[in-house]
């Protein structure tokens, strides 16, 4: 059984529970992080260096990075369901969990901390604004995306609709007003009536 260490409130702990539960290997949650700490024992530090989550442990391989985690978890146990053999189009797949990560990431925690995460007295609407304005744009390109493919992974569900896709959950169900991405909204309702991403993905925004 796989070991994922973290708090499920996190996004990138939802891409790693979600990788789990959409190749159906049996696995524990073991919070970490947050409320729930953890991160700063020498035993998990002699894990992850990084004091960060989520870590995965699956027998004597102790991984961290969520996206690493996702990509192990498609090619050791998903051969059937999340892994592509076809190199070009696991890359075209991929570059979206890197994109998340280098290009959404940033923006996204300046709107969601401030939006979520802060009393209104500490807010900082100026980043939040900016935040929000700035994920407008960018969910714009995976609309466009969306426009000629039902996934960003290509024309099944894959590995590079899960970064984008933890993002999106909370991009749709934070108060805010949003602009029409209509290949957005469809893919994101797409990804609604999968079971692994209601038990996962779609829980409290903390």
């Amino acid at each position: 059984m796989l070991k994922i260490w973290g708090r499920t409130n996190s996004t990138n702990v939802k891409k790693a529970l979600w990788a789990a539960e959409e190749v159906g290997v049996p696995y524990e949650n073991i919070p970490a992080g947050g409320a729930h700490g953890v991160v700063s024992d020498p035993s998990y530090r002699a894990m992850n260096p990084n004091g960060l989550v989520p870590t995965l442990e699956d027998k004597d391989l102790v991984l961290w990075e969520s996206n690493t985690i996702v990509r192990y978890v498609a090619a050791q146990y998903g051969q059937s369901t999340l892994y592509v053999d076809d190199a070009a189009t696991r890359a075209k797949s991929e570059r979206w969990m890197d994109w998340a990560t280098s290009t959404l990431a940033g923006p996204f925690r300046d709107l969601f901390w401030n939006q979520v995460r802060v009393s209104p007295e500490e807010r900082d609407d100026a980043a939040m604004e900016k935040g929000l304005q700035a994920c407008s744009k960018l969910f714009a390109i995976v609309d466009t995306t969306l426009a000629s493919q039902p996934y960003l992974s290509g024309s099944k569900f894959g590995i590079g609709d899960i970064p984008v896709g933890c993002f999106a959950y909370a991009w749709f169900e934070m108060a805010i007003e949003r602009p029409d991405h209509p290949h957005l909204e469809s893919w994101y309702e797409r990804l609604k009536s999968r079971p692994a991403y209601q038990k996962t993905v779609m829980t409290a925004l903390t």
